[in-house]
């Protein structure tokens, strides 16, 4: 056989192995009917949770994947397992989840988007999950070096999830036309979640989640489980059951040798529209403490969202102390500068242990303080939150 013939056996071998692929997902997707693809800035991986619980709860066997703070399938009996990625993350890996599903004899998966560029995440929809239901929780300036420059881009890039034929489920409102538009290229229905859909979300049905939970997401998922037949009760029974997510903003209240303290875990929300929300809230939450903390925890391959949150930062109700960790702290440093922030209230920890970071900031306290983690819950974050939860006292406030 000569070199030119082998080499055409050799890409005739691979493209039918290609195709083999193909048909086996193909196959496997048919047999899961209930295809739920969750995409958007912020709360994507709270609303898979929310969707497949209150799925659970009406009975239907439910898989879920979440890709948030950390990796996780979700079985039909709410167990959760580590997904395993030796070669790092990869969009592939929704195949293996597919096929996960249907080895549990799923009826419903609903699974996280874990693309960024613009272009996976269209293949991610039209060629890996073909989802039946779409989902995409907000559109706002994030990863604006893969998805931007503008917020509208950001908008253009996650409808590139929008099911075909299928239905969009969405509570953004700033860039819903651009979904409307992409929803309406492929003969997708589109089920936007107005503000009396989020108003409808009452005290009550906040009160009993363990965590803070956005009545967005409660909205957005009451929506979506709705038009599936889940009664709302049931669907709401099953969502306070749920597990949150490690990102999930959760307070922790410490009394610490006379010091009070009320920390709050925002490392998640690492968009400056999210952040500000959460802050806010801290703040309305603390009303009569002494001091106000915020620590953001950088990173070195995350520069456009260091400069992003500083500037906006700038702009915020202050704190009296802004502590960074993490690394490349002096990227925020000079961009919170020049937007006009003082430098003495910038407290450097980069390159400290956790517990070395807990005793900074416990020095900082006074008599009383809220506290709360920004920008990244990777790295140290995750390991910060938990350092302050396990020293919480048992309470409304350590949820």
């Amino acid at each position: 056989m000569t070199a030119s013939l082998a080499l055409l056996a050799l890409v005739l071998l691979l493209i039918t192995a290609g195709l083999g692929e193909v048909w086996v997902l193909r196959r496997r997707l048919a047999r899961i009917p209930i295809r739920i693809h969750v995409n958007g800035t912020r709360g994507k991986s709270s609303v898979v949770r929310l969707i497949a619980a209150a799925l659970r709860e009406a009975g239907r066997v439910t898989c879920a994947k979440t890709t948030g703070t950390l990796a996780r399938m979700i079985l039909p009996d709410g167990r959760e397992l580590p997904i395993y990625r030796p070669g790092g993350a990869n969009v592939i890996e929704q195949r293996r989840i597919v096929g996960m599903a249907t080895a549990y004899g799923a009826e419903a998966l609903v699974i996280e988007c874990m693309a960024l560029q613009p272009e996976l995440q269209a293949l991610s929809e039209l060629r890996l999950v073909r989802a039946t239901h779409g989902v995409i929780t907000n559109a706002r300036p994030d990863h604006l070096d893969v998805m931007g420059p503008t917020p509208e881009h950001v908008a253009q890039a996650l409808a590139g999830s929008v099911p075909r034929r299928g239905k969009l489920f969405t509570a953004e409102r700033d860039h819903l036309a651009i979904l409307i538009a992409a929803a309406a290229d492929r003969g997708a229905e589109v089920v936007a979640v107005t503000p009396a859909d989020v108003a409808a979300i009452t005290p009550e049905d906040l009160a009993g989640f363990t965590y803070t939970e956005h009545p967005d997401n409660v909205a957005l998922a009451l929506a979506v489980t709705g038009s599936l037949g889940v009664p709302r009760a049931v669907a709401l029974r099953g969502m306070h059951r749920a597990r949150p997510d490690p990102g999930a903003l959760t307070e922790h209240d410490l009394d610490f040798f006379g010091r009070r303290i009320r920390f709050f875990n925002g490392f998640a929300a690492n968009d400056p529209v999210s952040t500000l929300k959460l802050w806010e809230h801290a703040l309305r939450r603390t009303p009569d403490v002494e001091r106000r903390i915020a620590i953001f925890n950088c990173r070195a391959d995350r520069p456009e969202r260091s400069r992003d949150l500083a500037r906006a930062y700038a702009t915020w109700p202050p704190a009296d102390h802004v502590v960074l960790m993490g690394t490349a702290t002096h990227v925020f440093v000079r961009a919170a500068t020049a937007a006009g922030l003082d430098p003495t209230r910038l407290v450097l920890v980069e390159g400290e242990r956790v517990d070395a970071i807990f005793e900074r900031v416990i020095s900082l306290v006074g008599r009383s303080a809220v506290v709360m983690g920004m920008g990244n819950i990777g790295g140290a974050g995750l390991e910060l939150v938990r350092y302050f939860q396990n020293r919480a006292r048992p309470g409304p406030g350590a949820a």
